[in-house]
């Protein structure tokens, strides 16, 4: 399960936003999910409860904003939504689509007291 590390490196950032920022608490991190990131958000959130315990972020919401997935059809010249990856054009039915968003996971936000 790579959610776990991928828990521990957000945390990792929280922490070092918040000693930066003398933080007391870390209330809310809101973080974005590609939806071809192949990152699980239910199994995120899991780790993350279990990795911020005893932590400075222990008890914080975790908030997760799905991001749709984009790739570009070569056949078709443009962009095209995307469900996973490998898929197939949603317009010509080609497999030459190259994702070009989605596949990303980053903290959008951190809110701190």
């Amino acid at each position: 399960m790579h959610e776990m590390s991928l828990a521990e490196g957000v945390l990792q950032l929280v922490e070092e936003t918040a000693q930066r920022e003398r933080a007391k608490r870390v209330k809310l991190v809101v973080l974005e999910i590609g939806r071809l990131s192949s990152v699980e958000p239910e199994a995120l959130k899991f780790c993350f409860e279990a990795v911020t315990h005893g932590s400075i972020a222990q008890g914080a919401a975790l908030e997760i904003v799905n991001v749709p997935g984009v790739g570009w059809c070569m056949p078709c010249g443009e962009s095209v939504p995307m469900e996973e990856n490998y898929g197939a054009c949603p317009k010509c039915g080609s497999y030459q689509v190259q994702p070009t968003g989605g596949t990303e996971m980053r903290v959008k936000e951190i809110e701190i007291e």
